[in-house]
């Protein structure tokens, strides 16, 4: 039988106690939001996490309550579809970026998020406009570093160490907000804190060019005055594809595929509590942003 809904607003439900949300009606305890955070608190990357009580600690436990109700949503679908669990490669670099970090986090930490991630993408295709026309340059490669952020804070704290490789890419592949900046500032400097709806971005691009089968540095082209880039999320997830190959659009097109598909799912399905809204809620008060 169906759970009644809750009331707006309600953060408890009765013989759960406390709830992190709701997914379909179904009160998800906020214990497993505590418990992730205990772990986190505990794991070899307590010395990097915000302080506890601080608007950077509330907004960790925001982003991660996101994720938990991502799981959740996926462990009943896929029960109510009888899949079974997948083990696949986790999503890291560009493919990562592409699919956002919450939907990331969910997807490589959760077999039943990745059962349905190959439900809902079986028939996914690319989109003919991603191909380019066969005499097209090249787009230029670049050697990037990136890393997304929950907050402004801790992306602003951010080093060129604490970012990870994507390795020679288009710019074109970053999410437009931070693809737009990288090409705004010289080449090789540290670029951000830039904000979209998947949080806060801080990359580094050094232009490369093949040689064979080796990378070398490539001239510096000069900065370009104006840039024709796409704004909205949706578009940051299609990326121009001029430098992938045909198996590789395919595969973001699933991305994209799957991360619509979740926020439809979630915008029916999920319904948030106080204090837990969405980390880029531009409601709730920590998430702001002080020049």
């Amino acid at each position: 039988m169906r759970v009644r809904p809750p009331a707006a607003g309600a953060a408890s439900a009765p013989g759960v106690g406390a709830v992190a949300g709701w997914v379909d009606g179904r009160p998800i305890p906020r214990e497993r939001l505590e418990r992730r955070i205990a772990e986190l608190r505990n794991g070899p990357f307590r010395a990097t996490l915000p302080v506890p009580g601080s608007s950077e600690d509330r907004q960790l436990a925001r982003w991660l309550t996101q994720v938990i109700l991502t799981e959740a949503l996926c462990e009943a679908v896929a029960s109510d579809l009888g899949l079974d669990p997948v083990e696949a490669e986790p999503f890291e670099g560009v493919a990562a970026v592409e699919l956002g970090s919450i939907n990331t986090a969910a997807y490589n930490g959760n077999p039943w998020v990745r059962a349905v991630f190959e439900h809902v993408t079986a028939a996914a295709e690319a989109p003919p406009e991603w191909r380019s026309p066969a005499s097209a340059e090249r787009s230029p490669q670049y050697l990037i570093r990136h890393r997304l952020f929950p907050d402004h804070s801790s992306a602003h704290r951010a080093t060129p160490d604490a970012l990870d490789s994507l390795g020679p890419a288009s710019l074109d592949s970053l999410p437009a907000a931070i693809a737009d900046a990288l090409r705004r500032h010289p080449h090789g400097t540290l670029v951000g804190p830039v904000q979209d709806t998947l949080g806060w971005h801080v990359a580094i691009a050094t232009p490369f060019e093949e040689r064979g089968a080796a990378l070398r540095p490539a001239p510096r082209p000069p900065l370009p005055t104006a840039c024709d880039t796409p704004t909205s999320a949706e578009q940051a997830i299609a990326p121009t594809q001029q430098d992938r190959s045909g198996a590789t659009l395919l595969d973001a097109a699933r991305r994209r595929t799957f991360a619509r598909w979740l926020d439809d799912m979630r915008a029916k399905k999920v319904q948030l509590v106080p204090g837990l809204e969405h980390p880029g809620d531009p409601r709730q008060p920590d998430n702001h942003h002080k020049h």
